[in-house]
């Protein structure tokens, strides 16, 4: 005899997600056709449980490869609570899977509103610039629907999610960008990439530099000099921390990137981390003692510690 299915939405989802758990995709999204299914016949109105129910039912849609369903419910959970972030993500990976990128970038960039460090998203940004640029040229850009500027309500609905939900989401999948080592096209092609990004700041353009680099780092992320270059318009930009990021990238590929050292003392000295900057000096001073602007800047930083 057939064990007896749960009589409730609760007991319904509940099992519906441990067959998930199971491997079980088709039975647990027959169960939560069901918990659906008597939810809309008790008539209550809970959009928060019904969107669930999508989003869940599309993540077993997804397992078995029906993208065009998954895209379905996803979609109908959104309509329910716009811009919850599992939806936003199974939806990607559906229009990824369907080659659909443009759409899938959408999605990608949506989550990344919410939270900048999911990194499932980070790679599908990585991964969706790649297949646009191939597919649509440098304008890529231009062809792109727009994208949605996310509520700061829904960031709040994120953020006041217990750690443990949001961790399991964030870290499905680490960035795999970092281990990929580029072919010889893609080695030439971050370099073309950095020197227009070069060449626009030298025009003074650092945000349209920034972009460049962006790209240049998709293709080959072994470049330091790219890092350093990048962290100059961040500095320019007064983006003080993204700079001391970008500096500290370009001297784990080169410790001795003069450059990197002086703008992350630079960017230290700007966020009144004043020991920090004097110890990226006196690195920098090791290497080149007669540099005239570290030393400069050492004399500041000393008065600021003073």
């Amino acid at each position: 005899m057939a064990p007896k299915l749960p009589d409730s939405v609760e007991g319904l989802r509940a099992a519906g997600n441990q067959s998930f758990r199971n491997g079980q995709y088709a039975e647990a999204s027959a169960l939560y056709c069901r918990a659906l299914r008597l939810l809309q016949v008790r008539g209550s109105s809970d959009p928060e449980e019904e969107s669930v129910l999508y989003s869940n039912r599309a993540a077993c849609h997804l397992k078995d490869g029906n993208c065009t369903d998954c895209i379905k419910d996803c979609t109908s959970a959104l309509a329910l609570v716009p811009f919850s972030m599992k939806p936003l993500l199974r939806r990607a990976s559906a229009y990824e899977a369907l080659e659909k990128y443009p759409l899938a970038y959408v999605d990608y960039k949506t989550v990344l509103q919410i939270d900048n460090s999911v990194a499932s998203a980070l790679e599908g940004i990585n991964r969706m610039t790649r297949a646009l640029m191939d597919s649509l040229g440098p304008e890529w850009r231009l062809k792109l629907p727009s994208i949605p500027v996310v509520p700061v309500s829904a960031q709040k609905r994120w953020n006041s999610l217990p750690s443990e939900n949001k961790e399991s989401t964030k870290n499905k999948s680490k960035e795999t960008t970092k281990s990929r080592v580029p072919s010889a096209g893609d080695v030439e092609r971050a370099r073309v990439l950095k020197e227009e990004g070069n060449e626009l700041v030298k025009k003074g353009n650092h945000k349209k530099a920034i972009e460049k680099y962006n790209e240049s780092l998709l293709f080959s992320n072994l470049e330091s000099t790219t890092y350093s270059n990048r962290a100059l318009c961040h500095l320019v930009l007064n983006q003080d921390k993204e700079a001391v990021k970008d500096c500290t990238e370009a001297l784990k590929l080169d410790g001795k990137n003069v450059k990197a050292l002086y703008r992350r003392a630079q960017a230290y000295k700007s966020l009144k981390d004043y020991k920090s900057s004097l110890a990226d000096i006196s690195s920098l001073l090791q290497i080149e003692p007669r540099n005239g602007p570290a030393q400069k800047l050492r004399q500041e930083v000393n008065q600021k510690l003073k």
